[in-house]
């Protein structure tokens, strides 16, 4: 499965976890936007649709799709991947990073492929990808139940009614 990230360059390089998940070779980084896929599964919190099952298809055939930018700038750049992509947002998961901790919905983009994986059965990677930080295994045991939930069901209306048990 491809893992594509828009890097829009807008933040600590140090921290981009963007950054950090295409030098061990995981993801394939594109900081022109034009250039990003079509027709991809694209994680987009604004987004009206729950990424499921549904959407494993999609995505084994046209990869996954992040955004790694300012929240400040996010709207604009989602309102033109929105265009070209199968736009979906994550259910409810609490992030774990440093920067955002306990909080959320404000997930990077490590956090939300992770979840992305997991929610479509690639347990193993998202797990090995986790691992690139000491904290990454701290969110499938902070979010383990709702993960499990959310890997069970089987489309994006499954996915609302479990994910309002959670909020």
């Amino acid at each position: 499965m491809k893992l594509i990230v828009y890097h829009a360059n807008e933040d600590d390089p140090k921290k981009c976890s963007a950054k950090k998940l295409h030098k061990f070779g995981f993801v394939k980084l594109e900081t022109n936007i034009r250039r990003t896929p079509k027709n991809a599964v694209l994680l987009n919190p604004f987004a009206e649709k729950s990424l499921s099952k549904e959407d494993l298809e999609i995505a084994e055939k046209n990869g996954i799709l992040t955004v790694d930018c300012s929240w400040k700038n996010a709207e604009k750049s989602f309102d033109y991947l929105n265009k070209r992509n199968h736009s979906r947002a994550l259910p409810f998961l609490v992030a774990t990073n440093p920067i955002n901790y306990g909080k959320p919905f404000k997930l990077t983009t490590l956090e939300a492929i992770a979840a992305a994986l997991y929610i479509f059965d690639n347990l193993e990677l998202a797990e090995k990808i986790l691992k690139l930080y000491k904290w990454g295994s701290n969110f499938l045991i902070l979010n383990k139940e709702p993960l499990e939930d959310y890997r069970k069901a089987k489309d994006s209306k499954e996915i609302i009614k479990i994910m309002k048990q959670y909020i």
